[in-house]
């Protein structure tokens, strides 16, 4: 429904209206910046000047540091303001370019009045008339927006339901100050804003459009209840924008206790951190922390293990079928993501209660001190009924004074006196003014002499046995490799503690290659969460109880396994995974998909929310990849209109170059911005930026880069995931033969926002032939 002309003219009064009212508090805050900035200036330069400094007297030195104390507060409050002044400033600067996005006309029940309400990315508050010119988009009455068309609406107040009338739902996109287009509506958002905003071209960055927040979208944002919440979405369906606007209403609604640093997302790879790092920052808070699950991994194992990472098992799982120990690799793969391998590892854990715990002896200048056999022995000698790990503890308690006993015999070795004549002068002058203080001290007497010479040499083993005491209290006395690697040294043994045990077809095979992995000190992707949760269930979890929110997002990844073991991580915790099942790539994933997570949360404690429509591609892009998978007739497009996807077979690679220079050269002429050529796997990559880059201008993305950049780009697939693009080229679509890796191609394809266009070396890619003519074009 279009505005009329008195309408937009009125509206463009009242934006020029606050935006004057914005820049005069600008100016306002901007002097007082100023003048923080200079007092902060002040009180660091004249610090010590204003701290009266006395340490000679007791009482003195107490009013010394409690003047310290309040210079040093003074200056920490003055930092905080100033700091938050400046947050303020830049929230000025985005609401100056665009103060708002929407307007709603609502008359609360029992009320004469209608009050209007305009929304935008941050409340602006007008001091003179004591209102609110702006409103949060994350504030509770902004929610009659995304989840109403006008007519009897609700929203959830603080004190409580609050009902009424929507008399008027209005959109506008302002630029710079200027209404560029503004329209009523009856649905939620309006198809004129998202053609508009979907219609431009990707960024490097993602973008936070608050303004395009769908009802569905809006109630996973608000979601306060779940202990978990599961987002099952169509490639393209916004779960990713959802989550981070997410984190900004959690930031906003527990603004007094929530901080950014309490709240975690795993993302697939670090390009990704990179592509998203833009969007909570527009919406003025801090950035939330961000990690990837394999750089907790390497954090907590590389200096253990050559670790592999999941993008080395992914191209793996992609190489040719033929490969010896393939079959077996790949069934061990999905075994160990497992809950049967899981609970294998919880009756191992009641084993090693009784037996076979493997220790380190512990060694001193390359001598056996306390051996492996007799700390086994003590271990042992424990109460049976208490847990592992608290036995552990009681073990490094008894090491510790047994290290105090060997410290004692040490003292008079040979090596003692060698080492105390290497000791420089200031450590003899300390121990000589240590020997003065005590009583009945005298220099001149051979007894104070051998005091001294005593107090040396107990200094010197003090200090050399430092790192075994630091390595008792981490725990090093305990072999856990070994104890890993025998739970596979003999396949059948596992019968013995386990005789019920589920275990996979080609165990003996899979035994073998773990042992030889760990025999090199190498640990594969599918071992590192069950060796991890292996070790923690001996040693103690360490656990972040400071984390109130850990966000998953490409969640289809990752297993039960890993999902129970971040759970334990963070036992305070809510958890929001985001995953689509279509494009779970990896070869652990199972037919159960997400059901099973409402096992580790209670299903009370669990809520799922299914989005099916995709924003990401255009309407003929959508309808030519849902019918690539199964089920795919439940992803509804959007009605934005484009080209369809082109299929061109080419008869060799040096054809396939000259195609693809000509199409990236016109896509290119065509002001795109983004443009990926998407191969199967990495080293196809570098096979086809070897044979592109002097034809076209391009940058090879691999699994260590770490910034998304726009340009064309030449990246493996699974690299590709959770990042779209203006144009996505497919390289070489007959490499996608594999049943198991039509998810592969289906998220390839995906990634496009404008264009797709497919290519073939040969034969045609066999996923294409259950697609309907009708929605691709094929090009000679």
């Amino acid at each position: 429904m279009s505005t009329s002309d008195q309408d937009r003219q009125e509206e463009q009064k009242r934006v020029d209206w606050v935006v004057s009212k914005i820049t005069k508090r600008m100016a306002s805050l901007e002097q007082h910046v100023s003048v923080m900035k200079s007092d902060i200036v002040n009180i660091r330069k004249n610090f010590w000047d204003d701290v009266t400094v006395n340490l000679d007297d007791p009482g003195e030195a107490a009013e010394t540091y409690a003047s310290m104390k309040q210079q040093a507060e003074v200056l920490s409050e003055r930092e905080r303001t100033h700091r938050h002044a400046r947050k303020q400033m830049e929230t000025l600067r985005r609401l100056k370019q665009s103060p708002y996005f929407g307007r709603i006309d609502f008359r609360e029940g029992g009320e004469q009045e209608t009050e209007r309400i305009y929304l935008g990315i941050a409340s602006f508050f007008d001091e003179d008339k004591e209102s609110f010119l702006v409103y949060d988009w994350r504030a509770p009455v902004s929610s009659l927006y995304y989840d109403y068309p006008p007519g009897p609406a609700q929203y959830e107040a603080p004190d409580g339901k609050v009902t009424g009338i929507m008399e008027l739902k209005r959109q506008f996109i302002i630029r710079g100050g200027q209404i560029q287009s503004m329209f009523d509506t009856g649905v939620t958002i309006g198809d004129e804003l998202l053609q508009e905003v979907l219609g431009k071209q990707a960024d490097s960055q993602m973008k936070s459009i608050v303004a395009t927040i769908q009802k569905e979208q809006n109630r996973i944002i608000r979601n306060e209840r779940s202990r978990l919440l599961v987002v099952q979405g169509a490639a393209g369906s916004g779960k990713t924008s959802a989550a981070l606007q997410r984190v900004a209403y959690l930031l906003y609604r527990y603004r007094e206790t929530l901080r950014a640093e309490n709240i975690v997302l795993f993302s697939p790879n670090p390009m990704f951190n990179s592509y998203i790092s833009t969007v909570l920052p527009e919406l003025g808070e801090e950035n939330m922390q961000q990690t990837t699950f394999q750089d907790y991994l390497e954090h907590q194992l590389g200096q253990t293990f050559q670790l592999e990472d999941p993008f080395t098992q992914m191209e793996y799982t992609l190489a040719p079928v033929n490969d010896p120990g393939y079959e077996a690799r790949i069934e061990g793969i999905t075994y160990k993501a497992g809950n049967d391998f899981m609970q294998l590892i919880e009756r191992y854990v009641v084993l090693l209660g009784r037996e076979g715990m493997i220790f380190r002896d512990v060694k001193f200048r390359g001598e056996t001190i306390i051996s492996a056999e007799r700390i086994k022995e003590h271990f042992y000698g424990f109460d049976s009924s208490l847990p592992i790990s608290n036995r552990i503890r009681l073990l490094a308690d008894w090491l510790l004074q047994e290290l105090k006993e060997c410290e004692l015999a040490e003292r008079t070795k040979p090596w003692v006196d060698e080492e105390i004549e290497l000791l420089d002068n200031e450590t003899y002058l300390r121990v000589y003014q240590k020997l003065r203080r005590k009583k009945g001290y005298r220099e001149d007497t051979f007894d104070d002499f051998e005091r001294e010479q005593k107090m040396l040499a107990a200094m010197v083993v003090k200090e050399s046995f430092k790192p075994l005491r630091k390595c008792v209290k981490k725990l090093d006395f305990i072999d856990v490799p070994a104890i890993y690697r025998q739970l596979f040294a003999r396949p059948q043994q596992i019968l013995r503690f386990a005789p019920d045990a589920r275990l996979p077809r080609h165990w003996d095979v899979i035994c073998k290659q773990t042992v030889e992995r760990l025999e090199r000190s190498q640990l594969a992707y599918e071992d590192a969460t069950p060796y991890l949760y292996l070790k923690e269930r001996i040693e103690g979890f360490q656990t972040n109880t400071s984390v109130r929110h850990v966000f998953v997002d490409e969640a289809q990844d990752y297993s039960l396994f890993q999902f129970a073991y971040i759970k334990r991580l963070f036992p305070r915790s809510k958890m929001t995974v985001l995953g689509d099942l279509n494009q779970a790539i990896h070869p652990h994933t199972t037919s159960t998909g997400f059901a099973p997570l409402s096992s580790l949360y209670g299903e009370d404690q669990t809520e799922t929310f299914v989005l099916t429509r995709s924003y990401r591609s255009t309407r003929q892009i959508v309808e030519f990849t849902r019918r690539l998978i199964d089920g795919g007739e439940k992803i509804e497009p959007f009605n934005r209109e484009g080209s369809k996807p082109t299929l061109t077979q080419v008869s060799n690679a040096w054809e396939l170059a000259g195609r693809l220079a000509d199409r990236i050269r016109s896509l290119q002429s065509a002001g795109y911005r983004t443009i990926a050529v998407i191969c199967k796997t990495a080293r196809e990559s570098r096979e086809a930026h070897e044979m592109l880059q002097e034809q076209v201008p391009l940058t090879l993305i691999g699994k260590e880069t770490a910034s998304f950049e726009a340009g064309t780009l030449i990246i493996p697939s699974y690299l590709a995931k959770g990042v779209e693009f203006d144009a996505v080229i497919i390289y070489n679509s007959s490499q996608y033969e594999r049943e198991s890796e039509r998810k592969l191609f289906y998220t390839a394809c995906t990634r496009a926002m404008h264009e797709l266009h497919i290519y073939s070396i040969g034969k045609m890619n066999p996923f294409i032939t259950s697609v309907s003519p009708d929605t691709y074009v094929r090009e000679s």
